[in-house]
């Protein structure tokens, strides 16, 4: 069951401005990186459902996250089908995001109280998004949708959407600028955000150091 209803996700994301996008096979590797984030300021985190029994290394996170980071709020990406979203749900998802609009997955998550974070890459499917009940849109890939002119123009006359770019957002000051100066709710990070040292190892410090420095510059911004 999820410890985080809809509303508290939304108000997270935004507050902190950035959610990470993290996939690995072994659970151990995620709790690091997890808690690398968390260190950083992190407060909403999205594993995504990529590989063979993936749902039981998620169900590993949910459990460690709830003793150890109870303020991190963990959901699940990658969701195209409400059978997979619903298996998520069960291990305690926060959230579900897509990198598609299946009114079906709004549903199974609209009854449990789930916020939901489709894939969108128009207005006609971000305006739809919305009228099925998403509170935050996800337009993805967001480079080649349109970048962060896109984002500007559909706040012209859609200034309630509430927009969360992901594929192609860098940690970097000016590129994270670029995005929420456009009008971006948050930017989900992916694996730009997660550097690796010279071992090919992920270097868990420099990860914090880039979670907090994204951070800081979306709240100078703002």
């Amino acid at each position: 069951m999820a410890r985080f209803n809809r509303i508290e996700v939304a108000l997270k994301a935004k507050q902190t401005g950035i959610v990470p996008v993290f996939y690995h096979a072994d659970a151990e590797v995620c709790k690091k990186i997890i808690k690398a984030c968390f260190d950083g300021g992190a407060r909403v985190f999205e594993f995504t459902n990529r590989g063979d029994f993936a749902h039981e290394v998620f169900a590993d996170l949910v459990k460690y996250a709830a003793i150890e980071i109870p303020e991190m709020i963990l959901g699940i990406g990658s969701v195209i089908d409400p059978a997979t979203a619903s298996l998520y749900i069960q291990n305690g998802a926060n959230f579900i995001v897509a990198p598609s609009l299946n009114p079906e997955v709004a549903k199974i998550c609209n009854r449990r109280k789930i916020a939901w974070m489709p894939g969108c890459g128009s207005v006609s499917e971000i305006s739809y998004a919305e009228e099925l009940g998403a509170e935050i849109v996800k337009i993805f890939p967001a480079t080649q949708v349109g970048g962060p002119e896109f984002i500007k123009a559909v706040k012209g006359p859609m200034p309630w959407s509430n927009i969360m770019p992901t594929g192609g957002v860098m940690p970097a000051k000016e590129n994270i600028i670029e995005w929420i100066s456009a009008g971006a709710y948050c930017v989900g990070l992916g694996s730009q955000l997660f550097v690796k040292n010279e071992e090919g190892e992920y270097d868990y410090e420099k990860i914090t150091e880039a979670v907090a420095y994204s951070i800081q510059v979306i709240n100078e911004l703002r």
